[in-house]
């Protein structure tokens, strides 16, 4: 089977700056045949020209504060056999595309889900997960590298998240899309419980891996302290309308109110959240919640052809290497990486320190990625906390954690 071709859907709303990383991480994809559409807000289209990636994106301006409406305008412009969503603060692998769809050459495949990786660019903030019949999600203990095609059963569904996910696109129209009801939140899960409900089969992709940051936007600061949890309180009360016997909603609901209030009250113990602020937030929880309960429930339609012809990102093939550099090299070494990236390859840049630090990684605005840590530090954190390695051998070891996702070549 030949590579199927992919539409790559960015919604932004709030955060340019977000927007043009990704678009860089998104230009270093290896993959034949994929085309990028942008669904973004005054300033996420203003970033897209001043970036100078206008010509080779579509771009679908869109001003409302809605994620499920603007990823249907998104599948919309989509010509690819399959449409996959990454978020505006998130980053790819380069192999990102073709890990995540490789599962689509069986044909019960109609959804495909990856791994992502947190803020420090080592832990996961998710990997596989199931959900159950009142949609909330348990962990999968699945093989840590091969792809896994999952049936789920009755009433119960395979979890994707929004950050990193695809999807054959006649399988989006059949169901119509994303539900609009679902401002914010539960977007995905109400449309992975309706594949489940249709007998759709999912794969799970370890190696399919995103670096997502959580960035900020209206609902939550750049600590992750959440600034209103309106939309939360509302896309549950629409999930239990749509998913849930009535019978049902108090109990759960009352779970998950006290859930949340654990959180907060987790923030306002380690300093960033006030008494008051506790005491508003929850009250825009219940707030949403009541208007989620009367919300409009009208089912979205998304056309059976793409508004336009399939416009494929000038991606090219790229040589991808390691630069080795130690903290007094790291100035003039970030700078030869720079460099090397303009010149066509994808650079990655390791700076290890005669220490037992933890490691971190990054994707740099000058688009190589960026590995800092001790020698005898943790990378994966299963690790112990000091390890003996020579500066080679920890060289061979990061080099080799990463290649299958990064195009390198194992030692």
């Amino acid at each position: 089977m030949s590579d199927p071709t992919v539409s790559v859907v960015i919604v932004s709303r709030g955060r340019p700056d977000a927007l043009r990383r990704c678009l860089t991480g998104v230009s270093q994809l290896q993959y034949p045949a994929f085309e990028v559409v942008v669904v973004a807000d005054p300033a996420g289209v203003d970033a897209v020209q001043v970036g100078g990636f206008a010509d080779d994106l579509k771009v679908v301006p869109f001003d409302e504060a809605n994620i499920s409406a603007a990823r249907n305008l998104g599948i919309g412009q989509a010509a690819g056999e399959i449409v996959a969503f990454i978020d505006d603060d998130a980053v790819p692998e380069p192999q990102w595309l073709r890990h995540l769809v490789q599962p689509a050459g069986r044909p019960e495949v109609a959804a495909m889900g990856g791994y992502v990786r947190g803020r420090n660019g080592i832990s996961f903030q998710w990997r596989a997960r199931s959900l159950d019949s009142l949609g909330e999600a348990q962990e999968l203990d699945l093989h840590p590298r091969q792809p896994t095609v999952l049936h789920p059963p009755k009433g119960r569904a395979i979890k994707t998240e929004g950050t990193n996910m695809a999807f054959r696109r006649d399988v989006l129209v059949a169901l119509g899309g994303f539900d609009p009801a679902f401002h914010y939140f539960l977007d995905e899960t109400d449309l992975n419980m309706r594949l489940g409900r249709a007998g759709h089969a999912t794969a799970i992709v370890p190696l399919a891996e995103v670096h997502h940051g959580f960035a900020a936007n209206a609902l939550r600061g750049p600590d992750r302290v959440p600034r209103d949890l309106f939309d939360i309180g509302a896309s549950w009360a629409v999930f239990q309308r749509k998913h849930i016997d009535p019978s049902g909603h108090a109990e759960q609901w009352a779970r998950l109110r006290r859930s949340e209030r654990q959180r907060l009250l987790r923030y306002l113990v380690s300093g960033p959240l006030e008494p008051a602020q506790l005491r508003r937030l929850m009250k825009r929880l219940d707030q949403g919640y009541a208007e989620g309960k009367v919300r409009e429930l009208t089912a979205a339609r998304i056309a059976t052809h793409p508004q336009t012809p399939f416009a494929p990102f000038p991606a090219v093939p790229r040589r991808c290497a390691v630069v080795a550099t130690r903290p007094f090299r790291l100035r003039r070494d970030r700078q030869i990486a720079a460099q090397r990236v303009r010149n066509g390859e994808i650079i990655t840049l390791i700076c290890l320190s005669l220490t037992a630090r933890y490691h971190r990684v990054s994707f740099e605005p000058e688009g190589f990625w960026m590995q800092r840590g001790g020698i005898f530090g943790k990378s994966d954190r299963e690790m112990p906390i000091f390890s003996a390695f020579s500066r080679m051998s920890r060289l061979k070891k990061e080099q080799n954690r990463v290649a299958s996702q990064r195009g390198l070549r194992e030692e």
